[in-house]
């Protein structure tokens, strides 16, 4: 099946987002099992691509909706029955992907951000064909093959040793005077297994003559073969294998990735002869270029490129995340695209007052996914490209996250309509909108009053990484607002003691009701950064509501802290004291300042604090035995050994607090290479400035 994927995330609900999520799972298992357990795909990677793509997106915007199980945190699928399985020594982790040339230039940014180097940093990588086989682990003890597996879910594979002997390409005992028979030294050999388009081609004449079902591509027909149950047929089928990387413990004399391709040469396996070392991030993608170019003419598939970090020392640095490295990345083909006549423009009202354009599209089926909506992004976007209803426009998706417009295809025809006039008024409320200083998107300007606002924020209210009502979703957020019985949060609390008389409403009864009720009151209390973090204050996400959690613990401080610095000018202490904070800034603080200085909102806090719900202050791990504990620090200047993330992250598991501007309640500065202003007014306030060295010694 199919899923249409044409509706932009930031216009559903949580509800709408949940069932999505909950579909798009089941479909991202269903074709990982077709994939990966029974070597049968029904759609293209592109195909899958845009799927998984369109998952995370939604995992993005609504974080509250990530399962424990959901597809983003897993690799491959489960080992099949039939197998042994094996437990990798080391994850077999996927790559992120990249579409286009600036998703490559990213990603490179990415690299030099987290290793504390300038962002025009050349990174030196190795581009190498990203071959369209089967992932296989390959165990080596003294030199001796030992076992080999496939990817399986990533942590478990199943074992294919007998198979993998069969196959001339992987050596069963390594050759070369380098490689070390020391006692009990393991080696792990990663690669791909793959099938020739001749071999391919002869292997299902072969199949049609005998009255076989044949193969659907090279891919299949390599996995198939290496999951055979009885070895004698994977040894009658021709496979190859190219060897990617290693793992061992004892790789010290190794700098670089491309001497370990050079050394598993040397160990008797094929590495791909496209492979090069690429000094400059521009020679990234011509690589890609020239490789796509020659994808047809070359006798094995391939669907992209992938690049890695050539610096086994940054390699290491740069480590991992859930479900990929960050040192590595694939860069896939060209998304589908496919052209049809935009039929309206439909604006949509975001939970922060943002209106949003969607294109209303003359159906068209991109890559196997129908497409209706696409979306338009914004004001400037429409007017840049000229979209006016009538226009037949270029839709792309795959590796989009969502459909999106990308150009006019017959800007020149007399008969266009005239350009599309943005609304200047909200169209859920009639109220004025606009652009703000210094923004892209127009925003209704009516606040809570606007019924499309409120009862989105009441949506967030009840979300799960908020008060996480059970039962008290967006369809049932929806039916007591429709109702006028839910306005804010506070009357939540409150359905209960009116009466209402839910248990005699259609589709509800006695026990129904009485379910709601009881899971409203059992969330009654919570944290304070889960409390912030539901108020729906804009920009104020979960890891800002965890900060400020964090820096004034209790409900009645944070409260009182911001109230002050909302009813001062900008030099007041209290709004100083909340710019300082590491993470905040002054953007952020203007929006906590909006919704403090309205009284309203002071009101509403007021009714619901205390009379409905209580907010429990924060829970304080121990530091008590950390030198830095309940400190302040500043970091500035360019770190030698840590980037400013790690070094951020270090200070505040040590119970600092870290902060982006030096004050007189600046505890320590660590200054590093060409430290500016800030290392200045330390001096001038007589705070203690480290260098990273004494900064590691203070700490250790």
């Amino acid at each position: 099946m199919f899923l249409d994927c044409s509706f932009s995330p930031e216009m559903l609900s949580e509800l709408q987002a949940q069932k999505e999520l909950d579909a798009l799972a089941k479909e991202l298992a269903h074709h990982d099992a077709l994939y990966y357990q029974k070597d049968a795909p029904e759609i293209s990677d592109a195909d899958y691509d845009a799927l998984s793509q369109r998952h995370r997106a939604l995992e993005k915007l609504f974080p509250q909706l990530i399962s424990q199980d959901s597809p983003s945190l897993k690799v491959g699928a489960k080992a099949v029955d039939g197998f042994a399985k094996i437990t990798h020594l080391n994850p077999m982790l996927s790559l992120d992907n990249a579409f286009n040339a600036e998703d490559m230039h990213k990603f490179v940014e990415r690299v030099c951000r987290f290793l504390n180097l300038p962002l025009d940093k050349q990174i030196e990588m190795v581009a190498e064909p990203k071959i369209d086989g089967l992932a296989c682990s390959l165990i080596y003890k003294n030199g001796e093959l030992m076992s080999a597996s496939t990817r399986g879910d990533g942590h478990v594979g199943e074992e294919i040793t007998a198979n993998i002997e069969t196959i001339s390409s992987i050596p069963t005992h390594l050759s070369g005077d380098k490689y070390d028979h020391a006692q009990g030294q393991t080696l792990e050999v990663r690669g791909e297994i793959y099938m020739s388009k001749k071999d391919f081609a002869a292997l299902n004449e072969a199949r049609l003559a005998k009255g076989d079902a044949i193969f659907a591509n090279p891919r299949n027909a390599a996995a198939g073969s290496v999951r055979q149950l009885d070895p004698t047929v994977t040894a009658s089928r021709p496979l190859g294998f190219f060897a990617y990387g290693f793992r061992r413990f004892d790789d010290k004399g190794l700098e670089t990735h491309s001497q370990r391709l050079d050394l598993l040469k040397v160990w008797g396996f094929k590495v791909n002869s496209l492979i090069q070392v690429c000094k400059t991030t521009r020679k990234l993608w011509t690589f890609h270029e020239a490789l796509e170019a020659k994808r047809s003419h070359l006798d094995y598939d391939i669907d992209g490129s992938v690049f890695k970090v050539n610096s086994l020392g940054w390699e290491t640095r740069l480590g991992t995340v859930s479900r990929s490295p960050r040192y590595a990345i694939a860069a896939k083909f060209p998304p589908e695209q496919g052209s049809t006549t935009l039929l309206d423009i439909h604006i949509q009202v975001g939970r922060t007052g943002v209106l949003t354009p969607v294109a209303i599209l003359d159906p068209l089926t991109v890559g196997g996914v129908v497409v209706s909506r696409a979306t338009l992004h914004n004001q400037d976007e429409i007017a840049r490209k000229d979209v006016r209803l009538g226009d037949t426009v270029l839709v792309q998706r795959a590796g989009d996250v969502i459909p999106q417009v990308v150009k006019v295809m017959n800007p020149d025809r007399s008969d266009r309509a005239e350009p599309y006039v943005y609304p200047d008024h909200c169209p859920a409320c009639d109220s004025k909108a606009a652009q703000e200083d210094g923004e892209v998107a127009v925003r209704c300007l009516a606040g809570l009053i606007c019924p499309a606002q409120a009862a989105l924020r009441v949506r967030h209210f009840v979300s799960k990484s908020a008060f996480d009502i059970e039962g008290f979703g967006a369809k049932n957020v929806d039916l007591f607002f429709d109702k006028g019985l839910v306005k804010t949060p506070v009357d939540i609390f409150t359905l209960e003691s009116r009466n209402i008389g839910l248990g005699k409403w259609e589709g509800w009864g006695p026990k129904s009701a009485e379910k709601l009720f009881e899971a409203i009151n059992a969330k009654r209390t919570i944290g304070l950064d889960r409390f912030i973090y539901a108020l729906g204050i804009r920009q104020i996400g979960q890891t800002t509501a965890k900060t400020l959690a964090k820096v004034y613990t209790s409900y009645e401080n944070w409260v009182e802290k911001m109230v002050l610095a909302a009813n001062g000018d900008e030099d007041n202490k209290d709004y100083q004291d909340l710019i300082e904070i590491d993470g905040v800034g002054a953007d952020m603080a203007e929006d906590l300042m909006h919704f403090f200085s309205e009284t309203h909102n002071i009101d509403f806090l007021k009714a619901l604090v205390g009379p409905q719900i209580q907010v429990q202050d924060l829970i304080i791990e121990d530091t008590s035995n950390s030198p830095i504990a309940g400190k302040t620090v500043v970091f500035t200047g360019t770190l030698e050994h840590l980037s400013r993330a790690e070094a951020k992250s270090q200070a505040e598991n040590l119970g600092a607090k870290v902060s982006g501007s030096v004050s007189k309640k600046t505890d320590y500065v660590i200054a590093g290479a060409e430290a500016g202003s800030k290392a200045k007014k330390a001096q001038e306030l007589g705070v203690t400035i480290l260098s990273e060295e004494e900064w590691g010694a203070l700490i250790s």
